[in-house]
């Protein structure tokens, strides 16, 4: 079923989003300026856009494969949760970058990606003092190859 979901362009300068059907369900998302940045430095990269999802939904929000390799930034809170009431008319999305080494991100480079996620649902926790399945032999134990 799609989804229809408002979208505001904080700039005319970046390419607009497109989805691209059957090669991946996460959306790429572009730098809204240019940004210089200097080895342990940290910026938040305006990527130009605000949403207004649907009631139960989010965006979740982490770096394209690429994006340590091409600009040596990481994204600081690892995945960036974007929930339906961050949806207001100066609401946009950033990508929040620390830098490993010396940078420039160009206007346009696809830095991150984002795919929109329904809520988990609520989940009832019911303590026992053993679980049912065998164990797997604990954390790192499925090898390395």
């Amino acid at each position: 079923m799609t989804k229809a979901i408002k979208i505001k362009y904080f700039t005319d300068s970046i390419e607009r989003l497109c989805y691209i059907g059957g090669k991946s369900d996460w959306v790429d998302l572009r730098a809204a300026e240019e940004v210089e940045m200097k080895a342990g430095e940290f910026k938040l990269i305006p990527l130009g856009i605000g949403m207004e999802l649907p009631n139960g939904y989010e965006a979740h929000v982490v770096p394209r494969s690429s994006t340590f390799k091409n600009y040596g930034i990481i994204q600081t809170n690892s995945m960036g949760i974007i929930d339906e009431s961050y949806c207001g008319d100066n609401d946009q999305w950033f990508f929040p970058a620390y830098a490993l080494r010396d940078t420039v991100i160009r206007l346009n480079d696809r830095i991150c990606q984002f795919r929109i996620m329904e809520h988990q649902p609520v989940i009832e926790f019911t303590q026992v003092d053993k679980l049912s399945d065998e164990d797997r032999g604990g954390h790192g134990s499925t090898g390395k190859q």
